[in-house]
Formats: structure tokens, C-alpha cells, sequence
């Protein structure tokens, strides 16, 4: 009786939502799944789930999901609510960059990079990049002693804390418990860097660092300090992504840093 009052619950919610069904385009498929997602999570959390459909990018999501020769999802419709649903999460982050939720904008950032080191990554690694910094804001720095351990100690929780919400969402797109597991050792960084693909999502991680935020940690920390943060990153990447690194286009100053800290 549970069960049969719970399925057409959820079928009233689809239908209010405009659930996926029927032939559509891919922009009303994209649509109907985030305001089906938001129904849900609405009646979750009694209607108050503020997420900024505007927000969502329309373009890269169909380029993540778009099948190629070497990459075609399991479940295509699947496959783009769980990234809705990563980036539902994301658009709630208060803190702005360009105008954008920061962590949306990390994660489209990441997502981008992931693609064109490895154009044929797969579902799993395309799914890592879209929840690595899931809700990040939620256990910021300042919740942690300003030292070396208290430092460390917020980086081990955000992997965690990250992987668990990685699972949850995967759960309700209806993922296996293998995929998810194979998500949460990626958010994990797991094996690396003997597994390839942790491999290519340090490779993006390091890649947005430097193209996204080295200017502004050289803007607030001593030189010395950003340097060494420079080699610890060269030392993670591969060839590949390191003659990524030297084509971006860096101001004098960090190209300088960037510089000595390959030449130490």
C-alpha cells in the first residue's frame, strides 16, 4: 500500500513538473528534469529549495552528455539529471564569481578541462567532475584552527564530505551502487596516481588552479609560499597537462612566479 501511494506521489510530481517524457528537445528535457528534481526536493524540505534554474548551462551539459564513438551514458536521461542535480546543489553556493554561484562555476570550469584532456572520459569521471567541490561553502575554512593540521584536517573532511553528497545525489538519479562507489573514490582522489583517471582529474584540478585562481593566492600570499604551492601542483601533473599549463596566458607577475618556481 506504501509503495503504491509513494508511486503515484511521485507520478503527480512528475506530471506538476513535467517530468521527462515524450520526444523533446534537449533544452525541454533539461528543463523538465531540474523542475522535476526541484518538485522533489521540495517536497523534502517543505518547498523551500532555492535553486536559479538561470543558472544552468544548457551548452555544457549537452557536451557532456553528447555520445560519441567512445562514450555513449547508460541511461542518457539518467546520466543528465544526475548533472541537473550536482548543479541544483551548486547554483544555492552565496558566493558569487562572474556574476555565477562560485561552485557551479568551478565545476563547469573542471568539467571543461576533464573533456579536453580526455574527450572519451567516462560516465563516472564525467560525474566526478561535476560534484568535486559539491557544496563546498557549507564547511568553510574558518570552521578550522589556522594552522598546518587545521588545514589538512579541513581538506581530509571536504573529500568526504563531498563524496558522501556525491552518493546521495547518485542514489536518488537511480545510480548502482558500483558507479557510485567508482565516483566517491574519484572525489577521493583514490590510487592515485596509479589509477589513469584520478590522473586526468588532478591534471583539471591543477589546470583550473592555474588558469582560475593562481593570480589571486599570488595576490594575498608571500611569494615563497606561492611558489612552493606552484611545485607541489607541477609535481602532481602529467607532460600532457603540463604543456596545457604553458599555453595559458598568465600576467607578468604570476608568469614570473610561475617561472621561478620551475626553475627551483
Amino acid at each position: 500500500m506504501f509503495r503504491l501511494a509513494e508511486s503515484k506521489l511521485a507520478a503527480q510530481r512528475r506530471e506538476k513538473a513535467g517530468a521527462p517524457g515524450g520526444i523533446r528537445t534537449h533544452d525541454q528535457l533539461i528543463k523538465s528534469q531540474l523542475l522535476y528534481q526541484l518538485s522533489y526536493r521540495g517536497d523534502q524540505t517543505g518547498g523551500k529549495f532555492p535553486t536559479t534554474y538561470s543558472f544552468v548551462n544548457h551548452a555544457q551539459i549537452r557536451e557532456t552528455s553528447r555520445v560519441t564513438e567512445n562514450f555513449k551514458p547508460r541511461d542518457p536521461e539518467k546520466f543528465q539529471a544526475a548533472l541537473l542535480r550536482f548543479d541544483a546543489e551548486n547554483s544555492r553556493d552565496p558566493n558569487l564569481e562572474d556574476s555565477q554561484p562560485r561552485e557551479l562555476l568551478y565545476a563547469q570550469r573542471l568539467t571543461n578541462w576533464i573533456l579536453k584532456l580526455c574527450p572519451d572520459a567516462s560516465e563516472g569521471l564525467r560525474l566526478a567532475a561535476r560534484c568535486q567541490h559539491i557544496c563546498r561553502w557549507e564547511i568553510p575554512r574558518a570552521f578550522y584552527p589556522m594552522t598546518r593540521p587545521g588545514y589538512l584536517k579541513w581538506r581530509a573532511d571536504l573529500k568526504k564530505f563531498h563524496a558522501q553528497k556525491s552518493g546521495e545525489i547518485l542514489r536518488e538519479a537511480g545510480y548502482d551502487e558500483e558507479t557510485i562507489r567508482r565516483v566517491q573514490d574519484l572525489n577521493l582522489k583514490k590510487n592515485f596516481p596509479n589509477d589513469p583517471e584520478t590522473r586526468v582529474l588532478e591534471d583539471a584540478l591543477c589546470l583550473v588552479f592555474l588558469e582560475f585562481q593562481f593570480a589571486a593566492l599570488a595576490a594575498k600570499t608571500a611569494e615563497d609560499k606561492t611558489i612552493n604551492a606552484l611545485q607541489k601542483s607541477w609535481g602532481k601533473m602529467t607532460e600532457a597537462a603540463r604543456a596545457e599549463a604553458l599555453k595559458l596566458n598568465y600576467p607578468p607577475r604570476e608568469k614570473a612566479l610561475l617561472q621561478r618556481a620551475l626553475e627551483g
